[in-house]
């Protein structure tokens, strides 16, 4: 899952504290530059719930679609079902049809 392989969180970045050295950072600009990055990370952590949320949504659609799909007998297809209609009609109608 994500939690496993993101280290910070919004609130990490948020309380993070530099020292300070004699020619460091504006404290002001730091700051703002953090803002940004904590929205984007937020912004980043909602978009990925909400493709994992729909990524699960879709599982159980396409579970739910596979179960109502009706099953052919193994190694029947389309063709072999028309060649067996076909066969058929010949059958029941006779040469009618081909004439």
């Amino acid at each position: 899952m994500l939690s496993d392989k993101v280290k910070l969180t919004a609130k990490d970045i948020l309380e993070k504290e530099f020292k300070t050295a004699v020619r460091g950072y504006k404290q002001e600009d730091v700051d703002k530059f953090l803002d940004y990055i904590i929205k984007d990370y937020e912004a980043f952590h909602q978009e990925i719930e909400d493709l994992q949320q729909e990524n699960i949504r879709l599982k159980k659609q396409l579970d739910e679609a596979s179960r109502r799909q009706p099953t052919q007998t193994a190694g029947t297809t389309n063709f072999d079902i028309l060649k067996r209609l076909s066969n058929l009609e010949k059958h029941v109608f006779g040469n009618k049809l081909y004439d």
